[in-house]
């Protein structure tokens, strides 16, 4: 991040979070000599080939490639950018980053840290209340006739509010916490015209809602009786800590399923996420107390291409599914639906037929135009001219939205066949409705994925050998800065990344393999870096062995100029005087290359 976060404080922060924690905090990571090792989250295995190396903390897979340091691990395991990367570690690791340390920053930080604490200390506490508490017996009773397991109770951190108007308020009191402060929690409410407060949340199921750090931000209650005067469901307002319509219910624990499975599988509520989580449908997320908003699509977009839509079968379900599309489509999402059947929802369909069942649902989710002309056919009378026209005009109006030439053709035809019409009949009113509709505005993506630069060819073992020694090794640089010339290296990578080890040692600003893989941004150069440090072993004479590498790469390099030399002398072209010249220049080569490099001391 130039000009925000100097090398200094990036430093600070990589060396309070040891890759090892961090790591070990999302992979189960066994001991292997002095290094650590698990199954590579980047791609599927069955032996171990990801390894830790806590003495140069970094990571290298040595299946896919992939390595670096403890944020190109958190960028790429949470899908973030380098910026999120930093604040997440930063915030791991209590370490204000310089652009949060202006008096308003610092409060504003000062507030979300102190709301965070309560609203982690109000979940444990109604948690206990579920599940230890005679109170909560109801509440039990009510998961337990939902086929909500014990476990998952734990997972998701589910809880119960008390019934007493003021048991939030007298504990809040009895944690020395300001009411004034509560109220901004949403915990609390302010009666109107006076100085008292109540609870907000009484006698309800408690459902905690985590940002993706897994952090308690607000939290939505289930009443458990029959009071029809009563809403079924209370959430928490907006708070600085809260924005409805940028948190997803469980996506703290689905998005690396997200990333395995390719597609998130959207659905309506936290019953229903909990259901599809226990049918081992893991990669399910739910808005939170709104509709699907542009958003929560921006957000699911860092995770994948794909959704598949899995509401309610009732209108409002499907109403809702409707209404998703052009946020869906603006952010370059494909879509898909899977129809419940009526009556269920995704929770009453499992517990009815169970996870393979609706496994299967899933996998069978039809492109998102094929559920729209179904329900359209399904809600309009196909035999008259104004239900024939209705479907026809909502088809166009949909898919031209895409933009895309070969979708409006296929449904075109899917179109003309349900109404009973001839293709290029519904082709030429699907144009019209292109000349009359106003073009679609895709918005750009802030956040381009970079394209990697793989070099073509890999490092010769000797060049590779090399950038080994001079990376495992401090005291080796000082010498090979005067004995190597980096044109000696053919590889780009390689050289390059020699370069800039000699620089930083003339400048005196080495500060380790950790900081040189953050101020590289090609992944090739990472991978590459990694490789050369991760695997520990013990490597004897080094000084030795490099003064040999060196004079190999030097020789070699004065063998290509002398056959380039030979070339050019041969050639009929070349006039006597520089055919001269190539002559002495090849004498000075051939005895150079006898001669031995000064010894490392």
């Amino acid at each position: 991040m130039p000009g925000l976060i100097s090398p200094a404080t990036l430093d600070q922060i990589r060396a309070a979070n040891d890759i090892v924690e961090v790591v070990g905090s999302y992979l189960p990571l066994k001991r292997a000599g002095a290094n650590f090792v698990a199954l590579c989250p980047f791609h599927k295995e069955r032996t171990p080939s990801f390894h830790v190396n806590p003495h140069r903390q970094i990571f290298h897979c040595f299946g896919c490639h992939k390595g670096g340091d403890v944020y190109t691990f958190i960028r790429e395991y949470e899908n973030l950018t380098f910026v999120e990367a930093v604040r997440r570690l930063a915030e791991r690791a209590k370490i204000p980053l310089e652009f949060d340390t202006d008096p308003r920053a610092t409060q504003t930080r000062f507030l979300k840290d102190t709301l965070l604490q309560i609203h982690e200390q109000i979940a444990q506490r109604w948690h206990a209340a579920l599940t230890h508490d005679a109170a909560g017996q109801t509440a039990r009773a009510y998961l337990e006739r939902r086929g909500v397991s014990p476990d998952a109770i734990g997972l998701f951190r589910l809880g119960y509010a008390p019934e007493a108007w003021d048991d939030t308020v007298n504990w809040a009191k009895s944690k020395g916490h300001d009411l004034a402060l509560l109220e901004q929690t949403g915990l609390v409410v302010r009666k109107e015209g006076d100085t008292h407060c109540y609870d907000r949340f009484r006698s309800r199921l408690m459902f905690p809602i985590c940002d993706e750090q897994g952090r308690v931000v607000a939290f939505s209650g289930r009443i458990l009786s029959g009071d029809e005067k009563t809403a079924k469901y209370v959430n928490s307002p907006e708070t600085p800590i809260f924005t409805k319509g940028k948190i997803m219910f469980g996506l703290d624990k689905s998005k690396r399923a997200i990333l395995d499975a390719g597609y998130a599988v959207i659905c309506e509520g936290q019953l229903d996420l909990i259901a599809c989580y226990l049918a081992d449908v893991r990669n399910v997320v739910a808005p939170q107390g709104t509709a699907l908003t542009a958003d929560h699509c921006r957000i699911l977009k860092r995770f994948t291409d794909e959704v598949v839509l899995c509401f309610d079968s009732d209108a409002a379900g499907q109403n809702a599914a409707l209404r998703a599309l052009d946020d869906l489509l603006a952010s370059g999402l494909a879509i898909r639906v899977a129809s419940v059947p009526a009556p269920h929802d995704p929770d009453s369909f499992i517990r009815a037929h169970g996870g393979p069942a609706f496994r299967d649902l899933i996998q069978r989710a039809q492109g998102f135009f094929d559920f729209l002309l179904e329900h359209l056919c399904a809600t309009h009378d196909l035999a008259s001219d104004r239900g024939r026209l209705t479907v026809t005009r909502v088809m166009a109006e949909a898919l031209h939205k895409t933009a895309n030439a070969v979708l409006l053709d296929a449904h075109a035809l899917k179109t003309a066949q349900r109404l009973g019409v001839s293709p290029e009949a519904v082709r030429a009113e699907f144009r019209r409705a292109a000349r009359a509709a106003p073009a679609p505005s895709r918005p750009r993506d802030p956040n381009p994925a970079p394209t990697e630069a793989v070099p073509a060819v890999a490092p010769s073992s000797q060049e590779f050998w090399l950038l080994k020694l001079l990376l495992l090794d401090d005291e080796l640089p000082a010498w090979a800065a005067l004995h190597l010339d980096p044109l000696w290296i053919q590889h780009p990578l390689v050289r390059s990344l020699i370069e800039r080890r000699f620089a930083a040692q003339a400048e005196g600003n080495w500060r380790g393999v950790a900081a040189l893989l953050g101020e590289t941004q090609d992944p090739a150069a990472q991978r590459l870096i990694t490789e050369a440090v991760a695997e520990h072993r013990e490597i004897k004479h080094r000084a030795e062995q490099l003064a040999d590498v060196v004079k190999r790469q030097r020789d070699q390099y004065w063998s290509r100029e002398i056959a380039a030399l030979t070339r050019q002398i041969a050639d009929p072209a070349t006039d006597e005087a520089a055919r001269l010249e190539m002559l002495r220049r090849q004498q000075q080569l051939r005895l150079a290359k006898q001669q031995p490099l000064q010894a490392l001391v």
